[in-house]
């Protein structure tokens, strides 16, 4: 499938998990990946995969949670490739813990990567697909932000707040040709969830109408869609890959 060629695509957090997941399938679907990550040696390993899948691949160092790395980063991904047709805002972290216990420095952390980190890199990149009259954002959400958890006030603001963050910038950058969606991920196999208890997995797994954990690539696919003209018509929206856990 080729419904991504000739499209540039800019993935944060792309040096392990999902987000290597993701930039891998885009590669695969014809884009070239501009991949992104506190430390351009860490994405080696995802750029190999890339260019294993026939596209080009180029390292960047960016920081999501500061300025001027973020414009610096962008601007050099911009002038390698000559363009951003595609942004995947999927940096992110977790600190998590009872509210009442959780310190103001574990919830700045949490909000200033996921959310702030989300905006910035939005905002270096929306000027020039605003000039072409053509682009994607995608933001990767969860089913936290649509239906909180205990234990995870920031992340659960974090990603409810990217969520609306998107609807803000549909709405902005519609009349411009521009579109932008999120997906909300639910319970995932990573390396995090494989280490996790039988009796936690199987606690977890009692909540999906489908009865299974999620693939990384079954989140992937769906940001290639939003990525790509076959979700011309599609902007603002929140899907959420969660196996039914949460129904909208």
């Amino acid at each position: 499938m080729t419904r991504l060629a000739d499209t540039v695509a800019l993935v944060t957090g792309a040096a392990r998990g999902i987000g290597q997941t993701i930039a891998v399938q885009l590669a695969q679907e014809g884009a070239d990946l501009a991949l992104a990550d506190l430390d351009a040696s860490w994405l080696e390993e995802t750029a190999a995969l890339v260019r294993a899948a026939g596209r080009r691949a180029e390292c960047f160092a960016i920081n999501v949670a500061e300025a001027a790395s973020v414009e610096t980063g962008v601007k050099a991904a911009e002038e390698a490739f000559g363009r951003i047709d595609c942004l995947v805002n999927n940096a992110g972290i977790t600190k998590d813990g009872l509210m009442m216990r959780m310190s103001e420095a574990d919830w700045d952390a949490v909000l200033t990567v996921n959310l702030k980190g989300a905006f910035l890199c939005t905002k270096a990149v929306m000027r020039g697909m605003m000039k072409r009259r053509r682009g994607a954002i995608v933001n990767v959400a969860s089913v936290i932000g649509l239906m909180g958890n205990a234990g995870q006030a920031n992340y659960a603001a974090s990603k409810g707040g990217l969520i609306a963050l998107t609807k803000t910038t549909a709405k902005e950058l519609a009349s411009r040709g521009v579109r932008a969606n999120a997906v909300a991920p639910g319970y995932i196999n990573t390396k995090m969830t494989e280490q996790l208890p039988d009796d936690v997995k199987q606690t977890m797994v009692k909540l999906i109408p489908l009865a299974r954990m999620g693939e990384a690539q079954e989140v992937a696919r769906v940001i290639a869609f939003l990525a790509s003209d076959d979700a011309a018509y599609v902007t603002g929206q929140t899907i959420s890959v969660c196996g039914g856990m949460v129904m909208q």
